[in-house]
């Protein structure tokens, strides 16, 4: 059972506070190189005092503050931060919990690639497919701006950190955080809502947020509700690091917007008005179903009551251990 294989390692809620906020403090560090290459860039703009220089750093909101250095550069710096986090989860893992990696991602005895390659496939054949189709349909809220050499960068950039961005999220929500709610709680439903929660809610801040309202905080915390079902169903994450890394990686190189988290050099940029209805959110109650109808079909998914509502109990050669260590 996945989340009972946190019970192999020292699992005491306490330390996944302080493991939580370990990661924090890496992906803050790696934050810096961006920080120091905007106010470099503003202040060669500039060339003022450096409260003159505060005032300018303070009066962008983020979607321009996504646009002060080139796209491809700005990119990189922003998933840097996510190899420095994840430098913090495998200290939090190893030293904190005394935990395989491997334990909080799958629990097959080796890692299923099959099942990441399945998942990213059918995520980027839908994602392509809708983004020709919505093209094909409105043509008029899109701009073409495919340039080769930008784009090349761009692909270089997004292949080799996208998915690393996109599995240090698995990692601490579907994984580290999974865990550690489901034995402090003792059940499934209470980690599946909450890192769904929290994932969607640290999505709270993103530019698009501001520019369509926050009827797509629908959309986030149904994401994070599917690939957490996914995990638990699948009893490893393997597909939900498939389906996240082709929505990230495949979008970015696809769309932007000049409202997007990501502003890349991509093949299209959207350039509708960005307002959201209902119609926006829908995918989460149509699509995402049918998602996880063809994973359960595939993968032969059985007992969806207990594995998404069941309790999480200690595996039984853990409690033989237990019984084993002398008072």
């Amino acid at each position: 059972m996945f989340i009972a294989q946190a019970y192999k390692a020292l699992h005491e809620f306490w330390r996944y506070l302080v493991g939580s906020v370990l990661i924090i403090a890496a992906s803050t560090i790696g934050q810096i190189p961006f920080t120091l290459a905007i106010l470099g860039k503003l202040w060669m703009d500039n060339q003022g005092s450096p409260e003159e220089l505060g005032n300018a750093m303070g009066s962008l909101d983020q979607a321009t503050l996504m646009g002060v250095l080139d796209k491809n550069l700005t990119l990189f710096l922003l998933l840097l931060s996510f190899v420095f986090a994840l430098g913090g989860v495998f200290l939090a893992v190893k030293y904190l919990h005394k935990q395989k990696m491997k334990d909080i991602i799958t629990t097959r005895k080796k890692f299923d690639w099959g099942r990441v390659w399945f998942a990213f496939i059918m995520i980027t054949i839908y994602t392509i497919g809708t983004t020709l189709l919505s093209y094909y349909i409105a043509p008029e809220e899109f701009e073409v701006t495919f340039d080769l050499i930008p784009f090349l960068i761009l692909c270089v950039v997004a292949i080799l950190f996208v998915p690393i961005q996109t599995s240090v999220e698995e990692f601490v929500f579907r994984g580290y955080l999974m865990q550690g709610f489901g034995v402090l709680a003792k059940n499934r439903w209470f980690p599946l809502v909450m890192t769904s929660f929290i994932f969607g809610g640290l999505h709270y801040f993103n530019p698009e947020i501001g520019a369509m309202g926050d009827i797509v905080m629908v959309f986030y915390f149904g994401t994070g509700l599917l690939l957490g079902i996914m995990t638990l169903m699948d009893e490893g994450m393997e597909l939900a690091l498939g389906f996240h890394a082709a929505n990230n990686l495949i979008s970015a190189l696809l769309v932007t917007a000049d409202w997007t988290a990501f502003q890349t050099y991509s093949i299209f940029k959207d350039i509708s008005d960005p307002t959201a209805g209902i119609v926006d959110v829908l995918p989460v109650f149509i699509i995402y179903p049918i998602f996880l109808g063809i994973l359960a079909y595939k993968y032969k998914w059985t007992g969806w009551k207990e594995k998404l509502f069941g309790p999480v109990e200690k595996p039984k050669e853990t409690q033989l251990e237990d019984n084993l260590v002398p008072d």
